[in-house]
């Protein structure tokens, strides 16, 4: 926590106009158990968690569990939220491994050429939101300044674990023991936001788990702000 207080101190006390502060760059990495493409791209997001630039999430669909493996960590929500991003960039279909960048960028997980160069183009963009999160006894705060937009905006908080393994017995990837990182547990709408006015928000705290706080244009689109609080 002393990392993340050192941040928001020193991004909210400076005097002038509304501070804008680079956030980490969030990846989604669309994944299955019982895609035998997806190793590859579960493997790189070890790598991807260890980044203070980025934050890595991977996102466990069940729409290949009729392969013959039903896959542990998936949910129906994911897949949901795949089928979202499909909608608003005007897909007709979703597939694993799939990387979307900050909400925007479609990649196929396992190119590391192609994921570098959209990690770099969106490090390199200067219009993100500067969120402040706090923790205080069982409560999360979530502040921000107001911006100019015509936008609507999602507040929401991810829970992931940091680490999970699983040896999977049948299916594309049978024989194999896997490690993924980052999986996530459940993504909550915390709430909706203009821009225009000055957030203010409290959450439950998840105790020990940690989380990340994402600020999203509604509904599916590009990502403004992202804390991540381990």
């Amino acid at each position: 926590m002393q990392k993340l207080i050192i941040f928001i101190i020193s991004a909210f006390t400076l005097v002038g106009s509304p501070v804008i502060a680079q956030s980490p760059v969030v990846v989604e990495l669309f994944t299955s158990q019982g895609c035998s493409s997806c190793p590859p791209a579960d493997k790189l997001m070890h790598d991807l968690s260890k980044r203070d630039d980025v934050i890595a999430l991977a996102l466990h669909v069940d729409y290949w569990d009729y392969l013959g493996w039903k896959d542990e960590f998936a949910v129906p929500q994911n897949a949901e939220r795949q089928r979202g991003y499909a909608r608003k960039a005007g897909l007709r279909s979703v597939y694993t491994p799939q990387m979307i960048i900050n909400g925007v960028t479609d990649i196929v997980g396992a190119r590391p050429m192609d994921l570098s160069k959209a990690i770099a183009e969106h490090t390199a963009k200067t219009d993100s939101i500067a969120l402040n999160v706090a923790r205080s006894g069982a409560t999360i705060t979530i502040l921000a300044e107001p911006v100019e937009t015509n936008s609507l905006f999602l507040v929401q908080m991810v829970r992931y674990t940091p680490q999970r393994s699983s040896t999977i017995t049948h299916g594309e990837n049978a024989g194999h023991a896997i490690s993924y990182a980052n999986v996530i547990d459940d993504w909550d709408v915390l709430a909706e936001w203009d821009g225009k006015t000055a957030l203010s928000l409290e959450a439950p705290d998840p105790g020990s788990h940690p989380f990340v706080v994402i600020v999203q244009q509604w509904p599916y689109g590009a990502i403004v702000g992202a804390v991540q609080v381990k």
